[in-house]
């Protein structure tokens, strides 16, 4: 029987850098915006997006705004209608607890193709909901709603 003869250019056992291409690492550094999550690049639209109308309404400093997956259902066996998915929500001030404006994040992804259509959504549905909370509409809480 033929015993087995190794390689020579591989001694010892196999590693992951068989092809000698060097050990994987992350694409690229942390402080580069291309190593950001998805979740966090919304985050960071949202932020975006509230720093804009901060600036118009310093009262904003006063509401928490979340970024939720996807909206909570209401009981067992519920299921939203595809068309009816709410894209964010507001929570009214209560004893203790500060307003919050809270926007889904893969309903809003699903609608949109690109970085900026997702950006505009973001905005229109942050405008709303503070819209909403202050019991104005949304063209007081920002004049070029709706035109992006």
């Amino acid at each position: 029987m033929d015993t087995p003869v190794p390689h020579p250019a591989a001694p010892g056992p196999r590693r992951r850098d068989r092809h000698g291409r060097g050990m994987r690492g992350p694409v690229a550094p942390p402080q580069v915006p291309l190593a950001a999550s998805r979740a966090e690049a919304f985050a960071d639209l949202v932020q975006d997006s509230v720093d804009r109308l901060e600036r118009r309404w310093p009262q904003l400093a006063e509401i928490d705004f979340l970024v939720l997956e996807v909206p909570r259902l209401g009981g067992p066996g519920e299921r939203w209608d595809e068309d009816a998915v709410p894209l964010g929500g507001a929570v009214p001030a209560r004893e203790g607890r500060r307003a919050q404006v809270v926007v889904y994040r893969r309903p809003v992804e699903l609608r949109t193709k690109g970085r900026d259509e997702r950006a505009a959504l973001i905005h229109e549905v942050v405008v709303e909901q503070v819209a909403e909370l202050l019991g104005l509409t949304p063209e007081t809480v920002d004049p070029r709603y709706g035109e992006d």
